[in-house]
């Protein structure tokens, strides 16, 4: 008679930071799609833990290049995060491909971007830094455009006729050191960035 004393199972543990990383995605209006290897069953047992949009299980790297195609051909710019050989079509494929910091040679080698630490929360860290970064140079694109707008018609004298006054080439010279020095300083508040761990 055959009697069961054990059970041992095996099984991919999710990282905690995963849950949060795919909600800091999702708060920037992108559509999560998990495509994988495994079967169905264990796909979509860590899409309910982790909250991503959608699963596409039991792909071969072909069939992986293959989605992210079809991704861009209806228009979608597509970012594949991979780490891992059979991952390095469709990371070539992505718009942005981005390997995970200790995946294979193959795939750091083919992504365009490659993260420092094996973990989600650095591709969100990569979005926020991205975004602040875009943000900062509109800020200073418009103090540009403003501080120009004003300064140089008073350097050309547009206040002559009006008060008689010509602006001092010292004064003209600190004025523009002043536009470098505020267009630095405030590109330099991106060095307060704390990524989350």
């Amino acid at each position: 008679e055959t009697q069961i004393i054990g059970v041992i199972a095996v099984a991919d543990v999710v990282k905690p930071t995963s849950r949060e990383a795919v909600r800091q995605f999702k708060e920037y209006g992108i559509h999560v799609i998990m495509l994988t290897g495994d079967n169905e069953v264990t796909a979509q047992a860590i899409k309910d833990q982790v909250g991503i949009d959608e699963v596409i299980a039991g792909v071969l790297p072909t069939q992986k290049e293959e989605k992210i195609s079809a991704l861009k051909n209806s228009g979608h710019k597509v970012a594949m995060i991979g780490d891992g050989i059979n991952d390095a079509p469709a990371l070539a494929q992505a718009d942005v491909g981005i390997a995970m910091g200790g995946g294979s040679d193959v795939a750091i080698e083919t992504a365009a971007i490659t993260l420092m630490r094996h973990s989600l929360m650095g591709v969100a860290d990569a979005l926020a830094i991205s975004r602040a970064t875009l943000h900062n140079m509109k800020q200073n694109l418009l103090g540009a455009f403003i501080y120009n707008s004003i300064g140089i018609p008073v350097a050309a004298g547009i206040l002559w006729p009006f008060t008689g006054t010509l602006l001092n080439p010292v004064v003209a010279g600190a004025a523009m050191a002043l536009s470098s020095i505020t267009v630095v300083s405030n590109a330099n508040r991106l060095l307060r960035f704390k990524p989350k761990e």
